[in-house]
């Protein structure tokens, strides 16, 4: 497994990990719901055409989440992602890195 995909994989987990625990309440572990939306997650970051050379999903040109697991991915990245700058902030820092200079696009 490359670093990209590691890196990727570890900060979808821990927004999934934040989102389950401040809106389900789960003190250990993720609640059914989330435990799926995060196997989903893993199959399609492992599925992406561009491999390693993936840019963040919200610069992606395509499309793979289906329009109902999408939502809810959405949800848990607006919940979680203000909140990842003081719970996991090197995770933060890496993902703000890729998206300005890795994505195609060198603005914020």
């Amino acid at each position: 497994m490359a670093l990209t995909t590691t890196l990727e994989e570890k900060t979808v987990s821990r927004m999934i990990e934040i989102y389950c625990r401040g809106r389900h309440g789960t003190k250990t572990g993720l609640c059914p719901d989330c435990q799926a939306l995060l196997a989903y997650s893993k199959e399609r970051l492992y599925k992406c055409p561009f491999g390693e050379r993936k840019p963040v999903c919200g610069k992606c040109t395509v499309h793979c989440y289906a329009p109902q697991k999408r939502t809810a991915i959405k949800q848990v990245m607006r919940y979680a992602g203000p909140r990842m700058l003081y719970k996991s902030p090197l995770l933060t820092l890496r993902y703000l890195y890729r998206k300005a200079f890795k994505s195609g696009n060198n603005s914020f």
